[in-house]
């Protein structure tokens, strides 16, 4: 009786290496196929590159994207940066710009992109920044509720474990249809992305509600958790530490319709007003470095029709700011060649 019951263990147990052994079988199995297909062309195998990625959002597109060898020069932000054409910048300064803004992200995903857009572009001709109030949060880690790839543009491990989630094994799946495709088709390659249409579907614009909330004003007090203290300024120092000296950084401070700026010497004035100080005086460590403030009253800042709400603005306001941008890197580059 008690040899059957041994016997009866060791065979549960053999059973459940046999399992153990087969499911890892199976997970580096699918780990070796996923890295081959490089489902988001990452570039760390390009067995199957082609150039090229499936029409995707802009949260997985940057792997590409911010590799992609056409490019010298790269625009890093969010949608307050995501209208400004990267061709007008092109064509304007013969540099070849690719759009990296993400909606909906704040400063640990554009550092995190610029640090990818840097290892594979380690001199680049020209770098433009979006620095909004989500940069001004009071804690080192900069917090965002809205889920982004890190694991994507990082290490060799973190990417690794981010290729076991669902929708990296569905991109594996869907990625070697697209491969084998004769059509295939692409994403922009550029990443340029107008929302305007996005916008004006819901109302914006024309919904006299949606409007009103334009002039809507906003309170004294600072936001929650953008009061200072500012621990951008170290992690833009170190961020501005890996771009060559001689790449031209461009910094925007995106526009806010007026009734978006705080009453004038109120604590949420001052505050604002202290985190933009903060992150000019950690541009100007930078030899070629300029910024491009819209937050100056001028008054495309009064009209409610170039605003969706009071912090996106449209199209004609957008054609400003990327000519001024192009005129900022044009005169950093004649300045250096002087």
């Amino acid at each position: 009786m008690a040899g059957g019951l041994f016997n009866s263990e060791r065979r549960w147990r053999g059973f459940a290496m046999a399992v153990l052994l087969g499911t890892a079988g199976l997970l580096a199995s699918y780990l070796a196929l996923a890295v081959i297909v490089d489902p988001y062309e990452t570039g760390r195998v390009r067995l199957l590159s082609r150039g090229a990625i499936r029409p995707q959002g802009p949260r997985t597109a940057i792997a590409w994207r911010g590799r992609d060898p056409a490019f010298e020069g790269a625009l890093i932000g969010n949608s307050h940066l995501q209208l400004i054409k990267p061709s007008v910048l092109t064509e304007r300064t013969g540099i070849p710009f690719v759009q990296l803004t993400i909606p909906a992200t704040g400063a640990a995903e554009h550092l995190a992109v610029l640090r990818w857009f840097l290892r594979n572009h380690p001199k680049p001709a020209a770098i433009v920044l979006g620095a909004d109030a989500f940069w001004c949060a009071d804690d080192p880690s900069f917090p965002n509720p809205n889920p982004f790839p890190f694991w994507l543009i990082g290490d060799w491990p973190g990417y690794l474990v981010g290729l076991l989630r669902l929708p990296a094994a569905e991109e594996v799946a869907s990625r070697i249809g697209w491969l084998f495709s004769k059509k295939r088709p692409k994403a922009p390659a550029d990443g340029w992305w107008n929302y305007e249409p996005d916008y004006l579907a819901l109302g914006f614009g024309r919904d006299p509600v949606l409007i009103a909330r334009l002039d809507k004003p906003v309170g004294a007090e600072p936001e929650p958790h953008r009061g200072g203290p500012f621990p951008i300024a170290e992690a833009f120092r170190v961020a501005l530490a890996a771009i060559p000296q001689e790449t031209p950084v461009v910094l925007l401070m995106p526009p806010v319709y007026a009734a978006g700026e705080p009453p004038a010497g109120s604590p949420r004035a001052k505050a604002e007003a202290a985190c933009r100080a903060t992150i000019r005086a950690e541009l100007a460590r930078h030899r070629l470095s300029a910024v491009v403030d819209w937050r100056d009253g001028r008054p495309p800042l009064t009209d409610p029709s170039l605003f969706f709400d009071q912090t996106h603005y449209r199209l004609p306001v957008a054609r400003e700011i990327g000519a001024e941008i192009a005129n900022a890197i044009i005169h950093l580059r004649a300045n250096d060649a002087d």
